[in-house]
């Protein structure tokens, strides 16, 4: 069975992670550069300074993914290379890197999708109060329409955010991301309603160009999956992906209800108690723009069944099981029950926007980059998308993270994650068994996941 015939196939990066240029043609700081400057912080002290130099190198990478026959590429822009102090006077050099990165991919015949915010606020703005000030909603709608400007004429598909989830979770809460603050769950919730709104006026301003445009945003899927397919073990798996907890952000309806309902979910209302931020009028009109699709980034999720109390009991992973070193659940399903749960609750078109699997890795023997768990991973996951798909969830396209080894967040260069293999003192780059294995998957449109 192969996909359908306009099915996206394509890989992700994110500015931060690949860019590097940190300083050259008018950028200043993100929260992530500072944040990579605090003892302890980044594993092996690394930065994203350099990272793959994707910023001089955007015409080679360009031609890899043309060789790998990808049909889409999705990317973020840096905020801080766009308007370097958050607000204010546009770096015209920054935007014009983003508009000669589209020519090139559109002469490559690969489709551009942009996502506006990947956890690189500008530190200019974290010292405003970043995600705190309500103002923060006004910032990012000025960013959203410079760029949207000045790049929808070339491209149709936009994202909004990307994880919500993670930014805020391990940015403001725990602290193991930039800007590595730990605040109360009522700051956070607070912030998140502000990223909310942000959304909701970036969603205007993209519209506003008239262009012919498709829009959405990506948030992290969180999947659950029933230990069988009995109806009771499935409510309990619906139930779990539903619900959230009190002491973290990872959960799906507090941050998607809003944007498809217009309102927070009654249960977590319930759950996060005092903490619920103050709504003003209006906030949840802004929020609820019409969105075209739905990203979701899965990489794994958890097992539940149905307690005797008709609760969604976790179950623990068996003894041995597979995990990737980043400590990553490889459960193959969650590319099934993570789409088919969400799309049940939000019935819009869905994009695989990242799903991938970081390993450590080296050139061999025979100058090669031989990864056949990636392969296999790949191979078993998309299998599963392919079944959520055949019973009825419409999914449009599948992104692979990464195209490019690149800078891991706090675990640094020391994960790869990427199709090519980046040696980070040469800035070689060489694909990896995956990147052909991949390729001959495009070819076939999935036809060889029966080979």
């Amino acid at each position: 069975m192969t996909f359908p015939a306009d099915f996206i196939w394509g890989a992700a990066t994110a500015a931060y992670q690949i860019e590097g240029a940190a300083t050259d043609d008018g950028r200043k700081p993100s929260v992530w550069d500072i944040f990579c400057r605090r003892p302890g912080a980044i594993w092996n002290s690394d930065t994203g300074d350099v990272a793959c130099n994707h910023y001089h190198r955007f015409a080679e990478d360009v031609r890899l993914m043309r060789e790998l026959g990808l049909r889409a590429y999705r990317f973020s822009i840096s905020w801080p290379r766009v308007i370097p102090d958050g607000t204010g006077a546009v770096n015209a050099a920054g935007l014009d890197f983003y508009s000669r990165l589209i020519d090139e991919l559109l002469a490559a015949g690969i489709q551009p999708f942009i996502t506006l915010y990947h956890w690189d606020l500008p530190q200019a703005l974290y010292e405003r109060g970043g995600w705190l000030n309500r103002e923060s909603t006004d910032w990012f709608a000025e960013y959203t329409a410079v760029v949207a400007q000045r790049l929808t004429d070339r491209v149709r598909h936009w994202m909004t955010f990307n994880e919500i989830q993670v930014f805020l979770n391990h940015g403001m809460l725990t602290g193991e991301h930039a800007p590595g603050d730990q605040l109360t769950m009522k700051d956070v919730l607070l912030a998140g309603h502000n990223v909310l709104r942000a959304h909701g006026c970036a969603v205007q301003a993209i519209r506003a160009t008239g262009a012919d445009v498709q829009v959405g945003f990506a948030p992290v899927g969180n999947p659950a999956m029933p230990e069988s397919n009995s109806s009771t073990d499935v409510a309990a798996a619906r139930k779990r992906m539903y619900d959230n907890a009190t002491d973290h952000v990872f959960n799906c309806t507090w941050w998607l209800d809003p944007i498809f309902r217009g309102e927070y979910p009654d249960q977590s209302v319930q759950a996060y108690g005092d903490a619920v931020p103050e709504i003003e009028p209006g906030d949840m009109e802004l929020i609820a723009q019409p969105l075209d699709f739905l990203g979701l980034n899965i990489y794994f999720g958890e097992r539940v069944r149905a307690g005797s109390n008709g609760s969604a009991e976790l179950l623990t992973p068996p003894v041995g099981d597979a995990y990737s070193p980043m400590g990553f659940w490889v459960v193959p399903e969650s590319l099934y029950w993570g789409p088919r749960l969400i799309h049940e609750r939000y019935p819009v078109p869905i994009y695989i926007t990242e799903n991938g699997i970081g390993l450590r890795e080296w050139v061999q023997r025979d100058g090669q980059v031989h990864d056949p768990h990636r392969i296999d991973y790949l191979h078993r996951y998309i299998s599963e998308l392919r079944r959520a798909m055949a019973d009825g969830v419409d999914v449009r396209g599948y992104f692979h993270w990464s195209l490019l080894d690149n800078f891991e967040w706090a675990y640094g260069y020391r994960e790869r994650f990427g199709l090519i293999y980046v040696d980070y003192e040469t800035q070689q780059r060489i694909p990896k068994d995956s990147a052909r294995w991949y390729q001959r998957l495009i070819e076939t449109n999935g036809g060889s996941l029966d080979d």
